[in-house]
């Protein structure tokens, strides 16, 4: 599973890092320093609670695809949301929940990936005991990655 992650992480970057020119006008590895991006504070229209995120790779004009770890503290969580082109989380720590409109709640932990579906609303977050981190792979339309909506209530949180 761990070698999965690795394999996909890594296939999605290399896609997704914008080339450079080498010296003989070729394109060239670009390595994007850990901590060169500073980390921001999960907005509170988007989040409820304590959420860090920190980019990793942006979209490029060659690459739609996007990515950053988000940081739960417990009990923190995203607002309802969906993605058009769909949502991959792939967990680095601690227990989490995700949970579409429909569904039941399901927990995550660390070394687990979870695929949300183009248009799934949904939301993710911390458990109320234990903090989360994952990585957030995503891709855009006409420039957009994500769709916000409506907070998620306590009521629902706790369902």
């Amino acid at each position: 599973m761990r070698i999965a992650i690795a394999i996909a992480t890594t296939l999605l970057i290399s896609t997704s890092v914008p080339a450079q020119a080498d010296e003989v006008g070729g394109p060239t590895i670009v390595v994007a320093r850990a901590g060169s991006q500073p980390s921001i504070k999960g907005p509170t229209d988007n989040f409820t609670g304590s959420v860090r995120v920190d980019p990793l790779f942006p979209a490029t004009p060659s690459s739609t695809v996007s990515g950053g770890l988000v940081t739960f503290e417990p009990g923190a969580r995203s607002a309802w949301h969906a993605h058009p082109l769909g949502q991959t989380l792939v967990i680095t720590s601690g227990l989490g929940w995700v949970k579409d409109w429909n569904g039941q709640k399901r927990e995550m932990k660390a070394g687990d990936v979870v695929w949300i579906p183009p248009g799934v609303k949904h939301w993710h977050g911390a458990s109320p005991a234990a903090g989360v981190s994952h990585i957030a792979i995503q891709q855009a339309v006409d420039g957009k990655n994500v769709q916000w909506m409506e907070k998620v209530s306590d009521g629902q949180y706790a369902e």
